[in-house]
């Protein structure tokens, strides 16, 4: 069993990045929220009739669109446009300076303004269309 010396991390730093390549990372804009970093596997029912109540394996692990939320200002909702629907790799360092961890993945990316009300700010959506699995990892030394 491992031995914890940290209690828990602040989300404050966290910063998703894309890339064209998997090398040169860029930050894509700051980021308010972002998603569950995956999913639960669907479920595969192996009841058979020497069973008392149905049994299931794991199957296919589920993905949803992975929706991060952001300040909307016009140059941040233009640099995310122009990058829209290109096949990208993206990386979040969680906590500061990625202390957490780093997740990547790849996907592509469309991104909206979303709705306004009195006395509160403009925001935007990056919706993330995951292609590939998503992997955890410590975050390297720069």
């Amino acid at each position: 069993m491992a031995v914890t010396t940290v209690k828990a991390h602040s989300t404050i730093g966290t910063i998703l990045e894309i890339s064209e390549n998997g090398t040169t990372w860029q930050k894509m804009c700051p980021i308010k929220s972002y998603p569950a970093l995956g999913g639960a596997p669907e479920q595969i029912e192996v009841t058979d009739l020497e069973d008392e109540t149905q049994t299931f394996v794991p199957g296919v692990q589920t993905m949803e669109a992975m929706e991060f939320s952001a300040n909307y200002t016009l140059e941040n909702y233009e640099a995310v446009k122009q990058k829209e629907k290109k096949n990208l790799h993206y990386r979040i360092k969680l906590g500061k300076n990625g202390a957490a961890g780093t997740a990547t993945w790849q996907g592509q990316h469309c991104v909206y303004i979303n709705e306004g009300e009195i006395n509160g700010s403009i925001a935007m959506t990056i919706s993330v269309s995951p292609s590939t699995k998503i992997t955890v990892t410590s975050t390297p030394s720069v």
